[in-house]
Order: C-alpha cells, then structure tokens, then sequence
C-alpha cells in the first residue's frame, strides 16, 4: 500500500468556484416556468424573449470578538498527559489489530501507525442496506488511514506511518493507547471511548530528538456514506471561528491547488457530509489548527472525483474531544450548543427549520411514520394558503371571462410589430380593462409562486434532516432518495395529477398555441422530480391531490363577477 503524501505544504488559498446548488437549480427551474406563463398569457403569438438580468449576492459577516470558548462540560474525565511518553526505544514486533465496540461504534485500531482501519457505526446503514462505513475504503491506497500523524510545514512522516506501535488496550476494551520511540521519534497516542456515547477523548504527543514537535491528526479521502450519488460533493471541511462568530466551510474544490491552513480560536473542527460529521472540541480554542484537503479518488462508478479531507491539532500534545456520530439536532445540542450548526437548513432555514420541527413532531406524537407525516403536513399548509389561492382562482376565472374583449382589443391593434409606438396603447387598453374588473393579470402566478419556498425547504430537510434519512412508507424504502423501482410511481401520479389539475383549472384565454405549452408544464415537472428525493415528490403529489378537491369545490360554487358579462355563446346554424 502507498503512503500518503506528507510533502505538500499548506497554504492559505480562496476557496475554489462553487456549483449552483440544488435550491437555486430549483428556484431557477421555477422562474423560468413562471417566464414562460407570463409570456404565453400576455405575448403570444410572437412573444419577445424576456431580458435575463445577471444577479450575484455577496455576503458580508462583520467580525466579533468573543471571549474563548470551553470544551463541553459533559464530556469524560481527563485523560493522563501523553508528554510521560519514554524516550527509551518503544515498538513492536509485529502489526497487530484490536477493535472497539460500544454501544454506538465499532472501531478497528492498526498499531502500524496508530490508525484507524474502520469506523462503523452501529445504528445506521449505507444506501446498500450495509452497517454505515465513515472511511472511504478506495481511498485508503493513496491517502492513508485517518488519525495518521501529519507534519507541519511539508515534512514528510513516513517513519510514523510505518512504525509498529507498542498497544495497550484497557481491560473494558474502552481505552487504547500507542507508544512508540526510536533513536529520533517518541510517539504517543490515546484513545478513550464511552459505553453509550458519540464522544470520544483523543490525545496525541510527539518529540523529535527530545524537542516538542507540531503536528497534526488527519481523515482523507472523503467521508460518510460512499454509496449515494454525488457523495463527493456533499463533504466539507467546517470550523467554528469564535473571533468571527461563525461556521467556516470549504468543499474539497477549494484545496484542489493544495491544502489550505486555518489556524485561530475555534470551538470545534472536522469533516462532514450531509449526515454525519467528525469534529474535534479542542481542550484549549485558542491557536487551533484545521488543513483542508483534496484528494482525487474513484467513485463507486469509477469516475475520479475531489474527495475531501482534514487534519486537525498543530500542537505537540493535541488534546481535544471526538464527536463522530450523525447530525441528529438534539445530539449535537446536548454535546455543543454551538455543533447544531452542521445541520445547513439554506437561506431558507426561517421556514425550512419550523417545517422539520412540525414534522417531526407529528411523527413522535401521532403519525409514527414521516411518510404520512408529510402527507397530513402538505394539506394542513395547503388548507393555510387557501384564501390566498382562492383570490387567485377568482382571478383567473374573471380574466377567462374577460377574454372576448382582449381578443377585440388585439385585433384592433392586429399586424403591429412589438416596437410600434402604438403597442403601448394596446398594453394599456388591456390593463385599463383588467383594472376596471379588478382583476390581477398575475393572479394565476401565484399559486406556483406560493409553492416555490415550501418546495425549496422541503427540499433541505429532505436533504440534511438524519431522522428522515432511510424512513420507509409504502413501497418507498427510504424518502430522503428516488424510489428503487424500475419505473418509479411517484413521479408518474404526479404528472398524471399535474394534467387533471391543470384541465380542471381556469385558463386566461383560449389560444392553442398557449394550451400546447402549458400542456408541456407537467412533463417539465415530471422530468425535474424524477430524480429527487421520494419525499419531497411525495409533498408535491399530495399538494396536487388537495389541490384537485378545491379546484372541483371552486368550479362547483364560484362564478365570475356580475359585473362582468359572459361572452354570448351563438347556436350554429
């Protein structure tokens, strides 16, 4: 097995160009579906194309100073200092393995190194129904196993890497400790775990020709669950900076040059994916340091992808406590108030967080399934939004009405090209009329426009909430990813209810050309949700199931204002 490259000196570098994430494709999916209803209502039959306005945001966090954070007060007893280390020559004589099991892990210790060789943990399964591997096992050629010894400034320790540690293991099988110590290196290393915890207390101590020696523990090559699609993408290097009051995170991109070195007063350092995290909570915040690594491993289908990684310490007796579990809300909180931040609820966290709490509260207290959870939650938000869609529905109803004399306005303005002077007097015949009727010519937007925020945080809890993460209902086996089966049925009942919806609902004019695209929105729709996640269709399929009952309701009850008179329907001779 290859060795990992220890020569590669950190660097302080900007963080690479980030991907349009999955929220924004959305919310840009949708705003061209909107563009495409303004246009096929308002400027057909040769509409111009709307102009694109380029945007950027720009986030600008003002520094804070705060005072240095503790480490968690709930955390074990203090470990022995690791300094006492020998310097009398200390190895073994053969490679030798232990493993840990606890309550929650089960952790598989190598004493050529001092690494770890698995870490797996015990209440949780990959997407292929396998007990949850946090080590990315095709990594381990080319970057080493987590917790080996990295050095500062490019020096290269390969020794370490490859000495045979002397292990000792307490007789609960709780505690393991490595020494090592040649003529040069003095070496040690503690691991103290707990029967029923997440945390674990780490200390490391290193000495070379009897002077101190910074160094750093590291993870690379990715980490959390390897089986899903884009697992690369979803892994980040994050650290609390208590001076600036917030969570750093740099995805593997952004160390693609080489790593990066973060060094100041941090609450807490590690590695993440969607689910899971690594963080070390040092002994003492101040002067801690985090490297940001990048490493290009294959995929599961072989396609080599920027997998991230992290070292974190700098000191020569690196002391701190080990958080290596999922990002279960409450459990971050019990351990660091400050951790509940790995949980990303977007830019939308105002209503996506409030969204996951209701859910979750549903399924602990009435409905102990988050399937059906998501179903009574969509029709309660839809049942919310009713006086809203209600006013859009009138509107719509009152421009179909109205349609006769738009058709007379436009035929008296017939053959103007879009930059006649006189085009403007048309808009404003039309917008005389809507105004005379109290009509909103946007109205029909609004039902769309009132789904994209629930859809977008419905998206994130999907996409970052453990407790949802392999939830079954029905045949869907896990709701946070696209059903197993062949053809995936979600996705088809919601095209078919997209077209009943749509036929059932008011139109503004009677253009073929304008029902043939809108008859292509379902399609468009189904195309987007055929990838994503079980959940988040199934909330968009019950909202069209609820919406079908109110539109019928509508239909049934409501009629256009007297105000405005019906066209006059002529008998045919």
């Amino acid at each position: 097995m290859s060795e990992p490259n220890q020569t590669d000196q950190p660097r302080a570098g900007k963080p690479g160009k980030k991907e349009l994430s999955m929220e924004q494709r959305m919310l840009l999916a949708f705003g061209l579906m909107g563009v495409v209803l303004l246009v096929s209502q308002f400027l057909l039959p040769k509409p111009p194309d709307p102009p694109v306005k380029k945007t950027g945001t720009a986030a600008v966090t003002q520094a804070k100073q705060a005072a240095p954070e503790q480490a968690p007060a709930n955390l074990s007893e203090k470990l022995p200092s690791p300094r006492t280390a020998s310097s009398q020559p200390a190895s073994a004589t053969q490679e030798e393995t232990v493993e840990v099991v606890t309550d929650v892990y089960k952790v598989r210790f190598s004493n050529r190194g001092a690494v770890v060789h698995s870490w797996v943990l015990k209440k949780y399964q990959d997407s292929l129904g396998k007990p949850q591997e946090l080590l990315n096992r095709r990594a381990i050629g080319k970057t080493g196993y987590p917790f080996a010894t990295r050095l500062k400034n490019g020096e290269s320790a390969q020794v370490l890497h490859q000495a045979l540690h002397q292990m000792t293991v307490s007789p609960d099988k709780l505690r393991v400790e490595f020494v090592y110590g040649d003529a040069e290196w003095q070496a040690r290393k503690i691991f103290q775990f707990k029967k029923d915890s997440y945390l674990t207390e780490v200390s490391s101590t290193l000495s070379q020709k009897g002077q101190p020696k910074q160094h750093l523990l590291s993870w690379r090559g990715g980490f959390g669950d390897e089986t899903v699609i884009g697992a690369a993408a979803s892994q980040h290097s994050v650290h609390f900076d208590l001076a600036e009051t917030k969570l750093v995170v740099k995805d593997a991109s952004a160390a693609k040059e080489g790593p990066i070195a973060d060094r100041g007063n941090y609450s807490f350092a590690g590695i993440e994916d969607s689910y899971f995290a690594a963080v070390a909570l040092p002994e003492t915040t101040e002067g801690f340091e985090v490297h940001t690594l990048s490493d290009s491993i294959p995929s599961l289908d072989g396609k080599d992808e920027l997998n991230a990684g992290i070292a974190v310490g700098g000191r020569d007796d690196n002391k701190f406590s080990l958080f290596v579990g999922p990002k279960d809300t409450d459990l971050l909180r019990s351990v660091s108030p400050r951790l509940e931040q790995l949980v990303d609820w977007g830019w939308l966290a105002l209503l996506a967080k409030p969204l996951f709490l209701v859910l979750n509260w549903l399924h602990d207290n009435y409905i102990p399934n988050y399937g059906w959870s998501i179903v009574l939650l969509t029709i309660a938000i839809n049942f919310l939004l009713l006086p809203l869609k209600i006013t859009s529905l009138k509107s719509m109803k009152n421009m179909q009405v109205l349609q006769p004399q738009i058709a007379e306005i436009n035929a008296k303005y017939k053959g103007l090209s879009m930059r006649d002077p006189k085009k403007a007097n048309q808009n404003q015949e039309v917008m005389d009329l809507y105004k005379k009727h109290g009509v909103n010519p946007m109205g029909g937007c609004i039902p769309m426009v009132l789904q994209i925020p629930f859809f977008i945080a419905f998206y994130k809890v999907l996409s970052v909430a453990i407790e949802i993460r392999g939830a079954d209902w029905l045949w869907v086996s896990d709701l946070s990813r696209p059903e197993t089966l062949a053809i995936r049925v979600l996705p088809i009942a919601m095209i078919a209810s997209q077209f009943i919806m749509q036929k059932m609902t008011p139109t503004a004019g009677g253009d073929p050309s304008q029902q043939k695209i809108m008859m292509l929105m379902p399609l468009f729709l189904g195309f987007m949700f055929y990838g994503v996640s079980s959940g988040l269709v199934l909330y968009w399929l019950t909202g069209n199931v609820v919406g079908i009952g109110q539109q019928w309701f509508f239909n049934r009850t409501f009629h256009a204002s007297p105000a405005i008179k019906e066209p006059v329907k002529r008998k045919p001779k």
